[in-house]
């Protein structure tokens, strides 16, 4: 065996050894303080899913499984109903070690799980397709990048299917980039699977069409994949059908219950264009697009450390890869499919942070790249100084993970609510009146009852008649 066989071998172990240690390393991360709000469901998307998945049950009969009544009709289409199944499934399986968790009150503990897991599978999927299109060292930075990055970490101590969506799109463009290289039945069948899972998960995954067919586009007429035109229809039949068998199979009362489902679905779509549509979206008025999410990013999502690599690093790509296109389609691919996920939801009108959660391992990865490739640019100058080079990765790490840390700082005391409500019942005495936002949890969150709540209907439209209301109402 030569010695260039031998130090990829060595290479490629030390690899698996640092990939092993960030995926668990994110794992712990998520999974840090689970149950930070101790019960009390402060997340309103998590209780919303969890009352709605508790109850479920299987219906006795066919008839009744086809009924709109059916005791597994969640009668809730605002997500997906795959993750309502998963969810109340899982808690039902693990409702042996504690009957809690299969109710509500202790079912958010298995969604969190759900969510922490499938998050950190998704740093793995992260990890193979940098390996992919750059490098298995790009694939290792972009992996850390993203176990490290505040968002996804905060997203995953909730159960609201962002985390999930997050995994199931990621690995649908993975198996798009491999269709792409090498065109098969079985890659088709697998993309059209992870996409059912998509859209029964959640409907912004419609985004996805469109790089299908790209995929297809790029294949067959680009990169002149060779195949009969009836073997390349029988592909698209392949995948059309199996999306459509798993997106039925995991949320069947879609077709059962189709009018409920087009009336919350409808509904909710009205927030991408009118900020007015809800109290909880009014926020959101004046929203500069495009703006208002970078900025979350830059801030609050990744800070400013991480999100400069990775959008630096997007720039950098871009601008070396598209001179020679056909060579770097794939990259230019994901880099479509990141930018144009980008444009579409950061142009709604509403900017909940977690609609932009599908792209930042896009983000990281472009961030690995160009990690990889400052590297390779220094790596000559300290190659015979193992001291130098460690330390240099080190300092990388320290500023990496900064932010994180200072973040889990939050989950080392109780939930501000909690200590509100604490403070609350023993410095106010019982019997008064505590005046609360309408559409909002009341507090104290606990002992509530000694105390009278005054509902003030601050989302109103500003009238004259309305701050009237509440000011006689204060002044009772």
């Amino acid at each position: 065996m030569t010695k260039k066989k031998i130090l990829a071998i060595k290479n490629k172990y030390r690899n698996s050894i640092y990939l092993f240690f960030i995926i668990l390393f994110a794992f712990y991360l998520r999974t840090f303080n689970l149950n930070w709000d101790n019960n009390y469901y402060f997340h309103p998307d998590e209780r919303a899913i969890i009352m709605y998945a508790a109850p479920l049950k299987f219906p006795v009969s066919l008839d009744e499984f086809l009924s709109i009544s059916s005791p597994l009709n969640p009668h809730f289409f605002a997500y997906g109903n795959f993750p309502l199944y998963l969810l109340k499934g899982l808690g039902t399986l693990l409702s042996p070690l504690d009957t809690t968790f299969s109710e509500y009150g202790g079912m958010h503990i298995v969604g969190r799980l759900i969510s922490a897991t499938a998050d950190t599978v998704t740093v793995a999927i992260i990890f193979i397709l940098g390996s992919v299109l750059f490098s298995r060292r790009a694939g290792l930075f972009a992996s850390l990048l993203y176990a490290l990055s505040v968002f996804p970490i905060q997203t995953s101590h909730f159960f609201a299917v962002d985390t999930l969506l997050t995994f199931f799109m990621t690995t649908t463009i993975l198996l798009l980039i491999s269709f792409i290289k090498s065109p098969s039945k079985k890659t088709a069948l697998a993309i059209g699977i992870l996409l059912g899972f998509c859209l029964a998960t959640k409907v912004s995954a419609l985004i996805l069409l469109p790089y299908v067919f790209m995929s297809f586009l790029i294949a067959f007429f680009i990169l002149r994949k060779k195949t009969k035109i009836y073997s390349l229809i029988f592909l698209i039949l392949i995948l059309i059908l199996s999306c459509l068998s798993v997106f039925f199979i995991t949320q069947p009362y879609v077709a059962i219950d189709f009018s409920n489902f087009f009336q919350q679905t409808s509904q909710q779509s009205k927030m991408g264009s009118d900020p007015f549509v809800f109290p909880y979206t009014l926020q959101y008025v004046g929203k500069i697009s495009y703006i208002y999410e970078l900025k979350n990013i830059f801030l609050y999502g990744q800070g400013p450390i991480t999100s400069s690599i990775c959008l630096f690093g997007l720039v950098i790509a871009l601008h070396s890869f598209f001179k020679k296109w056909k060579k770097h389609v794939l990259v230019l691919f994901l880099a479509s499919y990141g930018v144009g996920y980008f444009l579409l939801f950061g142009n709604f009108a509403v900017g909940w942070m977690r609609y932009m959660l599908p792209i930042y391992p896009v983000l990281v990865l472009f961030g690995g790249y160009l990690l990889s490739q400052i590297t390779d640019l220094i790596s000559p100058k300290f190659a015979k100084n193992y001291l130098a080079r460690k330390s240099l990765l080190l300092l990388l790490l320290i500023f990496l993970i900064l932010y994180p840390i200072s973040f889990l700082s939050i989950y080392l005391y109780p939930s501000t609510r909690i200590q509100a409500s604490e403070w609350i019942n023993n410095n106010i005495p019982p019997g008064s009146t505590i005046a609360v936002e309408h559409w909002d949890d009341a507090l104290p969150v606990n002992e509530g009852q000694k105390y009278t709540h005054l509902s003030l209907p601050l989302y109103d439209p500003d009238t004259t008649s309305k701050w009237n209301q509440i000011d006689a109402m204060l002044n009772v």
